[in-house]
């Protein structure tokens, strides 16, 4: 089984790159006009269908990439440049405004009935960069057991997206603009720090090998 480091890397690196709390703003913009049971259905639709994916690849998704001929630490490199490019946005604060223009073209031109799907699911929470975040962490964990341990992981950042759907009033009152900035920011510091850290692993495996 992976250690703690392994453990909290995995938590930390899937939490942020889901970014529950610059999502509270967006799933209030796409819920409006719903009360408040109506929200509660859209958020735990959403969060299942958001578990379900990143969960798929969480257990498969060395078999998927096998699937085309991709190598893990290859993936790493790759995986590792996207969430440094997802941090550089979050730090400039350019993902916030992307995701607003992807749930407003979901609704105005697509008239989607089922926002929990699409967008909030799928790609506001289950996006690319969690979907790579949790292919590129579930390297560490590769014995059945570990593997069950990342999914409790990947449930345990989806309950806390969740509570945040369900807190997202109270939330978005209490950060105002500038805590969503500063939060924000802060957390985009961090993946950039952690996508460093997965290319350089990439890098030193694809050279070993």
């Amino acid at each position: 089984m992976p250690g703690f480091d392994a453990f909290l890397n995995a938590f930390v690196t899937i939490l942020v790159t889901i970014d529950p709390p610059g999502l509270a703003p967006l799933f209030l913009a796409l819920t409006g006009g719903m009360n408040r049971s109506e929200r509660n259905q859209v958020a735990v639709r959403a969060s299942i269908i958001g578990f379900g994916v990143l969960a798929l690849f969480a257990v498969a998704g060395s078999a998927i990439l096998s699937v085309f001929g991709i190598t893990l630490p290859a993936f790493r490199v790759a995986g590792g440049m996207l969430l440094f490019y997802i941090a550089f946005e979050m730090i400039f604060e350019r993902r916030q405004e992307r995701h607003e223009k992807s749930a407003v073209r979901a609704i105005t031109k697509d008239m989607i009935h089922n926002i929990a799907a699409f967008p909030l699911a799928i790609p506001l929470i289950a996006g690319p960069g969690a979907i790579s975040a949790t292919v590129l962490t579930s390297g560490a964990f590769d014995s059945i057991l570990a593997k069950i341990a990342l999914v409790a992981i990947i449930l345990a950042c989806i309950l806390v997206t969740y509570a945040v759907f369900v807190l997202a009033e109270r939330i978005d009152r209490f950060l105002g603009e500038t805590g969503r900035s500063i939060l924000t920011r802060l957390l985009g510091v961090i993946l950039a720090a952690l996508a460093v850290q997965f290319v350089a692993d990439g890098i030193r495996e694809l050279i070993a090998a």
